[in-house]
């Protein structure tokens, strides 16, 4: 589904090897899955709270939030947005998966960087630049998978290539792909769009209540005990810093 260009080189449900350090196997706690959740901006004076919609733009994220939680994580204050707009749309569409923000986090740091790999920027628009595109999935290092998107999403009319923040493989794009910043359009480069597919499609397995089923949803966005393993401790280092510990 997607090829990982940051800390895992692997690529979702195409059998790659992962290039990450097994180590100890992270415990997942109750603070990966239950992270403080985002706070919503006030409603506007004489006007009624907006309590979520399908898609959760992210101005409705309380800005002393955002300031706050990216000052302890480090985490760019744009991309912060988007995992926290994306945990409180599906916190609204399917209140009993019970993802946190930081797992959506810890999935962006390790895929890109939080939108940065390689020297990207991300802009205000929450797209990378310059776009952050994937190696060749041309079958030599990677599992081979043939041009499905005609090149429109990764600029390869011959094999597929993982794109976007969250790279995500287009052939995955067209099942899952998002409107997340609510502009009419799902892009899998821009990461309102992306965070909200990957919240939605880690959903997809089940609650994620337990750790048990927390470990099963990461995994089965990546294929890999090693990546779950990753993320279980980038999201526990998330809600720590968000807790001040």
């Amino acid at each position: 589904m997607r090829l990982l260009v940051g800390v895992a080189a692997a690529a979702l449900a195409v059998g790659a090897a992962s290039a990450v350090h097994l180590g100890r196997t992270p415990s997942v706690d109750a603070s990966t899955m239950h992270a403080v959740a985002p706070t919503l901006a006030p409603a506007p004076p004489g006007g009624e709270p907006d309590r979520l919609g399908a898609s959760t733009p992210t101005s409705r994220i309380d800005d002393g939030w955002a300031a706050e939680v990216a000052a302890a994580t480090g985490i760019p204050e744009r991309a912060l947005r988007a995992y926290a707009s994306a945990d409180l749309a599906v916190a609204a569409e399917q209140p009993g998966c019970e993802i946190g923000w930081n797992t959506i986090a810890a999935i962006g740091a390790i895929e890109s960087g939080h939108g940065t790999h390689a020297g990207a920027v991300l802009d205000a628009d929450g797209y990378p630049r310059p776009a952050i595109r994937g190696p060749s999935l041309d079958g030599r290092e990677f599992a081979a998978i043939a041009d499905t998107d005609s090149g429109v999403w990764d600029g390869d009319h011959e094999w597929d290539r993982a794109v976007g923040p969250m790279q995500f493989i287009p052939d995955t794009w067209q099942t899952w792909g998002a409107d997340g910043n609510t502009d009419g359009a799902a892009d899998p480069n821009q990461i309102d769009d992306a965070a909200l597919a990957t919240a939605r499609y880690l959903c997809h397995s089940g609650p994620m209540s337990t750790a048990e089923e927390w470990r099963a949803a990461v995994y089965s966005y990546n294929h890999v005990e090693a990546y779950v393993n990753e993320v279980a401790g980038m999201a526990n280092a998330y809600a720590s810093q968000q807790a001040g510990e």
